[in-house]
């Protein structure tokens, strides 16, 4: 704005018009370069841009006498020749989202792109989702490392586009030339400026990186892109030419960022191996900085938690009969489904189970689906994906759709869709090997059932003999703003009756 003042105070001693053009270069620069229009009245004017690049000019208005125009900008590189540059943000990527982490980019400064071509992968609290273009152009700038937390709505890069709406030119412009998008400046096709006066090699900061990978001075490299600039193809040509056998990498990611980092057993444990014994701090990413948020606000609330044992002989048997009757290779039975079904049963007669809590409200939305989360240990850390109405879904549809759920978190591919909604949790920590569990809820939900580990445990009949009995450990954790403990304790009774009875969900299948 000051800039502005001043020049509009000297108009009347140029007798001429002063505006701001928007120039390029990913870094402020002073360096001054002259640009002429051959025009009726011509003029001199100066553009800040790197590697001495030259435009011709046009102005709006006529001018009365020759006068210097100085422009500055400190936007990022873009040709001339294409229709403009453009902002590309991160989009909204699901209801409560407001800000995402840059996990890596498929895409490097200066590479051409493709619409809908993907740009980059970020992650939220929910999911992970590919960014893709919305324009066919080339990459100006990018604004962002992998590992950064962006907001919604901030800019992710600096595209110079192919093709835009073109600006209605003003009165008295040349009928050669065309307006760059978003701008009030003309810029001519071509210029007139000596090329010998050019200094410096030209070239994206994307090529000038990628030569440094290498160890190639760009002095000896020949462009063959537009003025002699260097291009990125130049450059992996004369490293093959020169026998290099780097091979740079082609994305960039935050793997390299220090993360929990999961064995095969699924245990965590910080960082890489370090045998010096070091203190090491280690940046939560994704999924944990997502359960660093619901946990702390799920601590919270006031809880209580009631513990059951359950018989599962039954349960046992009627798996190993589905297993040997089993003609889907593709299909592994297993306890889990069996637990979800008689848990979508047992929610029917008790559906305070299957509820949020409007706290600023002071209201319980009783939900209409079973949407049964599952928590699952990946690499990447905690997620619940849930299986949608499971109340109208058959074991072998639920058996499928957890395989699904399963593939997809441990190849970080869960979409938004599979996260959100869901309504009840079930936390299978036997899985790993643990007995009992006091699980903390996951808001809006207002229950969570940890599932512990099937042992054989002496049992004692009324006779006083003594067998064997295949035993689960349950707890159930409670929002106690919405359930008491005698709702709990029934509902508790309702599920163990159609685990410990398998044949009573033939009484409820329709």
């Amino acid at each position: 704005m000051i800039l502005t003042r001043r020049i509009c105070r000297s108009w009347h001693h140029n007798f001429g018009f002063r505006w701001l053009y928007p120039g390029a270069s990913p870094q402020p620069s002073l360096s001054l370069s002259p640009a002429r229009c051959e025009l009726k009245r011509p003029f001199l004017g100066f553009c800040s841009v790197p590697a001495f690049s030259r435009h011709t000019l046009s102005p709006f208005y006529s001018i009365d006498k020759r006068i210097n125009i100085c422009c500055f900008s400190s936007h990022p590189a873009v040709d001339h020749s294409v229709s403009g540059i453009v902002d590309v943000p991160l989009a909204q990527t699901g209801e409560g989202i407001s800000e995402c982490e840059l996990l890596k980019w498929y895409v490097q400064e200066g590479d051409q792109v493709e619409e809908f071509q993907p740009l980059c992968e970020v992650q939220s609290d929910k999911a992970t989702i590919e960014i893709t273009s919305r324009y066919k152009g080339r990459i100006s700038q990018i604004l962002h490392e992998p590992g950064d937390i962006v907001k919604v709505g901030e800019t992710l890069l600096k595209m110079a586009v192919d093709e835009l709406s073109p600006t209605v030119p003003c009165e008295g412009m040349a009928d050669d030339q065309q307006l760059v998008h978003g701008t009030g400046v003309s810029i001519s096709q071509s210029s007139s400026v000596d090329e010998s006066r050019i200094v410096g090699v030209l070239c994206t900061p994307a090529v000038r990186s990628l030569a440094k990978q290498y160890g190639i001075n760009l002095d000896d490299v020949q462009g063959t892109g537009k003025d002699g600039r260097v291009l990125k193809e130049d450059v992996l040509k004369h490293a093959a030419a020169e026998g290099f056998s780097k091979e740079p990498p082609s994305t960039l990611g935050a793997e390299s960022v220090p993360q929990f980092m999961a064995t095969e057993e699924n245990s965590y444990v910080w960082g890489t191996e370090n045998l010096q014994y070091e203190d090491k701090a280690v940046t939560l990413r994704g999924f944990q900085r997502a359960m660093v948020k619901s946990m702390t606000r799920a601590a919270k609330i006031p809880h209580f938690h009631y513990v059951e044992e359950i018989k599962c002989d039954a349960l046992l048997e009627l798996k190993r009969s589905f297993q040997n009757e089993n003609s889907d290779p593709t299909v592994k039975h297993t306890f889990l489904p069996f637990l979800v079904k008689a848990l979508s049963v047992a929610l029917r007669k008790f559906p305070q189970l299957n509820s949020y809590f409007n706290e600023e409200m002071q209201e319980v939305i009783m939900k209409g689906a079973h949407n049964i989360g599952i928590a699952m240990a990946t690499q990447n850390g905690l997620v619940v994906p849930n299986i949608k109405k499971v109340q109208s879904l058959s074991i072998l549809e639920i058996t499928k759709e957890l395989s699904r759920l399963q593939q997809l978190a441990m190849d970080n591919k869960l979409s938004p869709d599979d996260i959100s909604d869901g309504t009840v949790t079930l936390s299978n920590i036997g899985a790993i090997g643990g007995k009992f569990g006091s699980p903390l809820v996951n808001l809006p939900e207002v229950a969570i059932i940890a599932i512990g580990r099937i042992q054989k445990v002496p049992d004692i009949t009324d006779d006083g003999d003594v067998y064997p009995q295949s035993i689960m450990n349950v707890n159930i954790g409670a929002d106690h703003r919405v359930l008491d403990g005698a709702t709990v304790a029934r509902f508790c009774n309702e599920w163990k009756l159609l685990v410990e009875k398998p044949e009573m969900l033939l009484l409820h299948m329709r």
